[in-house]
């Protein structure tokens, strides 16, 4: 993806206020009353310092309570308007994270096979999680921090002329070489922040693959290595984040020694005034007040430098994500599929992953009647589950065309094409959650009677009474309180209440012991019946009753037939079959 120019970037930013302006409006209005309130304030204090004390003491009685009155009303007005800014804004700023979050949500349920191929589950979780927070954190604090430092320098730049003009001139003198020196500073700090991003996004792929795979780290006692891992990963953080923070080091330090030498400067060019001028004490009192107000904003601005960056280079981030189009989408034009029989041919088909340079499949032609059934074998890497990958469109072909009952799977919407296809394959994915929820994933608003059904048609229904809740029995992350047999016979239970026409079985005995396995088949060949379906298999014994048997090899379909023509043929197939 080629980058955006900054101004795009922040004009794709700016964006996400507009669900929300009233309140953001409501925000920046509050921030405008709380920068008034500082500037007030020092006023008051001058016309008290430099009017009100030298009136007689029945003038100075009558005007306090008139003063004391209106110097509480501006502290309730910014005590009110700092609740606002501080509730209603970090409101608005959840909003919009939930908004993003949302939507990249979103965007990544659209985004094909091919992008997880490449992508890291940790890191993503970094984008949707930790990137988001701190865009929020820049929406909701970036304007009012904005607007009140805008408002307090310029009206205490305003002031601070009103009140001696050499005084305005020393303090104003530094200006512009320190916005030179932050300019320059915030050029480096940005690709620092950028890559603390990618190097915490890493950490956070580690923390996730091991801790997914925390049973295996186990078993081979390797927790030592895993931290020498982690210890790579970590340590990389560690040093994108010290050059960091020598950057925002030297740039706080910086803008702090500039601030301060401003009050430097105006205390002694005040003290060179009152000697050679005369000019009043009392000015030089509220201008080094005003002086305060002037610059508590700039290091406002030196703070917001921080959040600015860290939102900005996560926000872009976000949009890497945004930007990424789906490579399998409807076509323009596509139609439902409907009242599928089943029949499927492929003419012509090849096939080869995007950063691959030869083809997994080539000029495979293929036709399935309705409800047959179908055997792949072949050896590892001859493209058996590719080939059932697109089908579905999990993976779109590099050339040549599947066809459902006659219909190109292109011209039909994913959704629909989907809803026809039952995958069951050897690594089940079960979702945290209760058994019945598992089940229903295969179709969201089923009835407990019909969950029940498919369990039971998958010879599950037995042992999911015998767990301690039954039906409602949490069954842990990714199922692990379950079997490998009981696993993949809820997954079976899944397709069984889906109720496809065309189901691919994607070796899904392969890994189970030998009870578990004459169990799981029974229910797969239950399911198979009138039905297409095309089976993956590793044992050859499980498929020797397949109405046709497909040999693939790196050159296609070497080989079709029934068992007993195959093994009569004497060729792959047969020694393949006497291998096992």
């Amino acid at each position: 993806m080629k980058k955006e120019k900054s101004s795009a970037t922040i004009g794709n930013l700016i964006k996400y206020y507009k669900p929300y302006l009233g309140i953001f409006f409501a925000d920046m209005f509050f921030a405008l009353l709380s920068a008034c309130a500082a500037l007030i304030i020092p006023l008051v204090i001058r016309y008290v310092t430099g009017t009100l004390i030298h009136e007689s003491s029945d003038v100075i009685l009558s005007k306090l309570p008139w003063i004391a009155g209106f110097l509480l009303l501006i502290i309730v007005i910014d005590c009110y308007s700092k609740f606002f800014i501080g509730n209603y804004g970090h409101v608005m700023g959840a909003k919009i994270e939930y908004d993003m979050r949302s939507q990249i949500f979103d965007h990544m349920q659209k985004l094909s096979f091919s992008f997880y191929d490449d992508a890291k589950v940790g890191q993503l979780m970094s984008r949707i999680t930790t990137d988001l927070f701190e865009i929020t954190e820049l929406l909701h604090h970036g304007p009012e921090n904005v607007i009140l430092s805008v408002l307090k320098i310029c009206g205490a730049l305003v002031i601070l002329m009103s009140i001696n003009v050499y005084l305005s001139l020393a303090a104003f003198a530094i200006l512009p070489v320190m916005f030179v020196f932050a300019f320059f500073c915030n050029r480096k700090m940005r690709s620092t922040f950028r890559k603390n991003r990618e190097r915490i996004a890493e950490i956070n792929g580690q923390i996730e693959d091991n801790l997914s795979g925390i049973r295996v780290v186990k078993s081979f006692a390797n927790e030592d290595v895993e931290n020498g891992k982690f210890k790579v990963g970590n340590d990389n953080f560690l040093s994108s984040k010290k050059e960091n923070y020598k950057y925002l080091g030297a740039f706080q330090a910086g803008v702090g020694a500039f601030t301060t030498l401003i009050q430097v400067s105006v205390i002694i060019t005040g003290c060179y005034l009152i000697a050679v001028k005369g000019m009043d004490l009392n000015d030089l009192i509220t201008f080094l007040l005003y002086i305060g107000v002037f610059t508590e904003p700039i290091r406002t601005l030196v703070d917001f430098t921080e959040q600015f960056q860290n939102g900005f280079t996560g926000f872009e981030r976000f949009r890497e994500i945004m930007d990424t189009e789906p490579d399998i989408t409807d076509s323009e034009g596509a139609v439902p599929l409907s009242d599928v029989k089943g029949e499927i041919e492929f003419d012509n088909v090849s096939f080869k992953y995007h950063d691959g340079n030869e083809n997994v499949l080539q000029n495979v032609s293929l036709h399935v009647d309705a409800g047959e059934y179908i055997a792949l074998v072949g050896s590892s890497g001859a493209g058996k589950s590719t080939l059932c990958s697109l089908i579905p469109r999990f993976y779109d072909v590099t050339e040549g065309t599947i066809k459902i009952d006659g219909k190109d799977i292109k011209d039909v919407t994913l959704k629909s094409l989907r809803d026809h296809i039952g995958v069951v394959q050897q690594d089940v994915y079960l979702f945290a959650g209760t058994v019945m929820e598992n089940i229903s994933y295969g179709r969201p608003g089923a009835s407990k009677e019909e969950i029940i059904e498919a369990a039971k048609s998958a010879n599950a229904h037995d042992f999911i009474m015998s767990l301690p809740d039954g039906y409602d029995t949490d069954i842990g992350q990714r199922g692990i309180k379950l079997s490998g047999g009981q696993k993949q016979r809820l997954s079976i239970a899944r397709v069984f209440l889906q109720n496809p026409p065309i189901l691919i079985f994607d070796e899904a005995t392969s890994a189970l012991d030998n009870e578990s396995e004459k169990v799981v088949q029974e229910s797969l060949e239950k399911l198979a019946k009138n039905r297409t379906a095309f089976v993956i298999a590793h044992r050859l014994t499980t498929i020797k009753n397949a109405e046709r048997i497909l040999v693939l090899t790196e050159d296609g379909i070497a080989e079709s037939g029934t068992h007993d023509e195959l093994m009569e043929l004497g060729g792959v197939y047969e020694k393949l079959y006497n291998m096992h």
